[in-house]
């Protein structure tokens, strides 16, 4: 029956004018709009958060087109399943001039070897390639690829986008009618939501849910015979719709209640990110490689956490060992050539060689406080000395004069000033209590007396 369905899918939208959100893309004489009515589409890629559509777009989009669809998730799919797609695109295309759409979810976690196999079936046209992800496509997708491709930014939802969602959802979804659900207050639906659509309708399935199971039994999987007469006669008097009033502690109660089901791809993704950095920067191996291990389990794009794992580098242990940078970027390099599963061996090295390491946040803290230094003060003029003066005017305006070259003197050094005279003096950087930045400072020390290190 419909009600087995998520609420997500029963409600998904089935044309461009029942899609909600993304008006830049799919409103009235947008570029994606034009493309799509003009039945000549090329290849691109949809690059948003979770939960604003892109599964969606694409879908309508092919049955606009009324095109063969062809889907892959990046996520259980390998070469071999990319190769005999494209061995059935190329068969379909035999027997049917319009060329089949190619859907690939989640396309930043093929590796190089799985996307070089679409190349070519992208080039010569024997498919029209979508692709969906989360992640930056510049840094993801390899470059022969992107280049064939457009790249359309998806947004997040905004709070009117949602209200929108949650107004369709009641009036055209066939079980929720069912019921007179009242939406009091929304705040908390909103929030929690995120912008994401599909983390709001399942919170409004939570909902419902709990409210069948407390009053009379009545769920989206079964319903007893009298629930059953009860919902077709439910315009009788006889046979009332039950009210159901939402409210913001309603909502806070149940998500709390219903934790694991609305966190599984959602609030506790951020947690376990949370904890796995934390458990880095606070030195302890063990609690994060247990972290590593619970997001690895639990589907958790690799690169995701080797992405991580490379700002804490620098973030947090920065100049107290450089080397743990030059391991988090090849721990990146390592886990993109290889995936998973043995991926997931780097990435605990990673992992114990980051959480062992000397800490400490000092370059992190040295660019913050420059930036808010040029955000009061503007942009101050780059002393004359420092200016280059490869004209004759240059030069006779004093560009260049009285610079002096470190590597003419002696320990290639020379007191010279090369802040703005407004900020000279100004202490930006200040080194972290460890044994290598404790050299640095001295060093600071002995050259720069004015810094008062």
């Amino acid at each position: 029956m419909e009600s087995r369905k998520p609420l997500a899918e029963r409600i998904r939208p089935k044309s461009l004018d029942e899609y909600v959100g993304q008006e830049h893309l799919v409103g009235r004489g947008s570029v994606l709009r034009n493309m799509i009515e003009s039945g000549n589409i090329s290849s691109f890629i949809l690059w948003g958060p979770p939960g604003v559509g892109k599964t969606t777009l694409a879908s309508i989009i092919s049955q606009k087109l009324e095109r063969p669809f062809y889907t892959i998730s990046a996520v259980s799919s390998g070469v071999k399943e990319v190769r005999d797609v494209i061995s059935k695109a190329r068969e379909n295309t035999l027997f049917n001039t319009k060329t089949p759409i190619l859907f690939i979810d989640e396309i930043h976690r093929f590796n190089k070897g799985q996307q070089d196999a679409l190349l070519g079936a992208v080039e010569d046209g024997t498919v029209v390639l979508i692709g969906a992800t989360t992640e930056n496509p510049s840094f993801e997708v390899n470059s022969p690829l992107l280049s064939r491709c457009q790249v359309f930014v998806l947004k997040e939802l905004t709070a009117d986008d949602l209200r929108k969602l949650i107004k369709r959802a009641l009036a055209t979804d066939e079980y929720l009618r069912k019921f007179d659900i009242e939406i009091a207050e929304d705040e908390a639906l909103i929030r929690f939501s995120g912008g994401d659509a599909r983390k709001l309708l399942n919170i409004i399935d939570i909902l419902i849910g709990r409210f069948s199971a407390e009053n009379d039994g009545i769920s989206g999987v079964q319903e007893n015979s009298f629930s059953k007469e009860r919902h077709e006669n439910q315009e009788s008097p006889e046979f009332p719709k039950k009210k159901i009033t939402i409210t913001n502690e309603l909502v806070k109660n149940t998500l709390q209640e219903n934790v694991a089901v609305y966190d599984k791809n959602g609030e506790q993704h951020y947690d376990i990110i949370s904890a796995f950095i934390k458990s880095m920067r606070g030195s302890d191996p063990n609690a994060a490689v247990y972290w590593l291990a619970r997001m690895l389990k639990g589907g958790e794009d690799p690169l995701f956490i080797a992405r991580r794992m490379v700002i804490l580098a620098a973030e947090d242990i920065g100049l107290a060992n450089p080397n743990a940078l030059l391991l988090a970027q090849a721990t990146f390099t390592a886990v993109q050539q290889i995936g998973l599963p043995e991926g997931r061996i780097p990435l605990s090295e990673c992992a114990i060689y980051l959480a062992t390491s000397p800490k400490s946040n000092s370059a992190y803290m040295a660019i913050d406080t420059a930036m808010g230094i040029v955000e009061q003060q503007g942009d101050l003029s780059v002393p004359l000395h420092l200016r280059n003066a490869p004209t004759a005017l240059m030069k006779e305006l004093g560009y260049h004069d009285g610079y002096k070259y470190a590597h003419d003197f002696e320990g290639n050094f020379t007191d010279l000033e090369f802040l703005p005279a407004e900020i000279s003096g100004t202490k930006i950087f200040d080194p972290g209590n460890n044994r290598r930045e404790e050299e640095i400072r001295r060093t600071i020390k002995n050259n720069w007396p004015k810094y008062r290190y």
